[in-house]
């Protein structure tokens, strides 16, 4: 989804603070106001000889900067904490009603594309992963979430396209950017379907397709795993797809990873997470649900 718009710095300043806790954004506040306070309180020589002139004018510069920026980056920061809180408590809201609805269709119907992918997002981080939402478009090839877990990047594309079917374009472009990004692997989210082609090309792939019916199974997952004094034993497990196994060496979570080299290269497996330091191995089996 492109859907660039122009901003000014002040708007990326705010954009880039939401994208953080809340109480990161209060406490970005308090630094930029205590460091850029010292340099605006720093005195300016009012005498100088002609040859400190050039020092007194960069001085006097950086006074009149920290003045300005001792408010406004503060301020700027506080308005971007107040964003992440609000867009927090509108995505555990939006899981919430997608949550109770009775089916993935009335769940998802009326949702903004915004909506949508934070909604999107809610669930993976409440899977264990850290959740970057990027806006989709521009450089980063349509990515629209970034995935880290235990070391890994996952690379996500949400499509809210009810009305038809996803393609094998789009899943193509996403195992694309992959590639080129080094991600371990990527997952198309729609609230619609997807064509035999694209689920014929993720088969056997590090591509995992979450239509509707997935997606609403992922959602109440997510919800059971947010819910007080509930542990979920394996929360990278996704409705539809089989569970990341424990690695046979060290029981940590594995990851599906592409061998590069040898016999088997172009094939999937399952590797440990703790690579390089572990180099635990399963096999997947063909024609398992990718």
């Amino acid at each position: 989804m492109s859907r660039r718009r122009r901003t000014s710095a002040p708007d990326d300043i705010v954009d880039a603070v939401a994208l953080l806790p809340w109480w990161a954004g209060g406490l970005l506040a308090v630094v930029f106001y205590v460091v850029l306070h010292y340099f605006a309180s720093q005195p300016v020589n009012m005498t100088p000889t002609p040859a400190q002139m050039g020092d007194v004018v960069g001085q006097t510069m950086i006074r009149t900067l920290a003045t300005i920026g001792q408010y406004a980056l503060p301020f700027l920061c506080l308005v971007g904490a107040a964003a992440s809180a609000w867009r927090r408590r509108e995505r555990r809201q939006l899981l919430a009603q997608a949550v109770s609805a009775s089916s993935a269709a009335s769940a998802l119907d009326g949702m903004s594309w915004q909506q949508f992918e934070r909604l999107v997002g809610e669930a993976f981080r409440l899977q264990g992963y850290q959740v970057i939402e990027t806006g989709g478009g521009g450089a980063d090839g349509g990515v629209d979430l970034v995935l880290t877990r235990a070391g890994e990047k996952h690379l996500v594309q949400c499509k809210q396209w009810r009305a038809f079917k996803v393609g094998v374009d789009v899943v193509r472009e996403l195992y694309g950017v992959m590639a080129a990004k080094g991600a371990a692997g990527g997952f198309v989210v729609t609230s619609g379907r997807f064509t035999d082609e694209a689920v014929a090309f993720a088969q056997g792939r590090n591509v995992r397709l979450l239509d509707g019916p997935k997606l609403h199974g992922l959602l109440q997952q997510a919800r059971h795993a947010a819910a007080p004094g509930v542990r979920t034993t394996k929360p990278s497990a996704v409705a539809g797809v089989a569970p990341m196994p424990d690695c046979p060496v060290c029981s940590r979570p594995m990851a599906r990873r592409m061998a590069r080299k040898g016999s088997n290269a172009g094939r999937n497996f399952w590797g440990c997470t703790a690579y390089p330091t572990c180099k635990g191995t399963r096999p997947i089996a063909d024609g398992a649900s990718g």
